[in-house]
């Protein structure tokens, strides 16, 4: 199994998805093996949801939770498959769970795990943390579509 790891630099997600600022929401990888990847999302207290999602007491909204997760299995499998021509899109997510809100300050850990792949869709499991409690977890189906 090849691994790359580099903690403190990582690797750009922005090599291998389309999504841009304000959309970004993977700050850098920092581990990948075959059909696994961590990514870090670190949540700043300037993130625009901030400012009308609950503004007196600021929560990273689940949807984005959820898309940071579909941002990292997309970075997954585009690193699988190598094709710069095509992106990723959610095509599913099941057994999504929200254990622990997301705030100002945190350093959302992304895990994915590929568990299934026919060539063109993939099945992830899904696991955002902060520090080591969970914040989501949750079955993903990505699909790799022309760009």
């Amino acid at each position: 199994m090849i691994a790359e790891r580099n903690e403190e630099k990582g690797i750009d997600p922005q090599n291998f998805i389309p999504q841009r600022f304000p959309f970004l929401l993977i700050d850098r990888i920092v581990n990948t093996t075959e059909k696994t990847l961590t990514g870090i999302k670190n949540v700043s207290h300037n993130e625009a949801f901030f400012v009308g999602h609950f503004p007196e007491q600021p929560v990273m909204p689940g949807v984005l939770i959820l898309e940071s997760l579909a941002q990292a299995a997309g970075v997954l499998l585009s690193k699988i498959t190598k094709d710069p021509n095509k992106v990723s899109v959610i095509q599913g997510a099941e057994r999504m769970r929200f254990r622990r809100p997301v705030v100002p300050g945190d350093q959302l850990i992304l895990e994915v795990e590929l568990v299934d792949w026919n060539g063109t869709v993939g099945k992830v499991k899904g696991t955002a943390k902060v520090s080591d409690q969970v914040a989501a977890s949750g079955d993903l189906t990505i699909a790799l579509e022309n760009a």
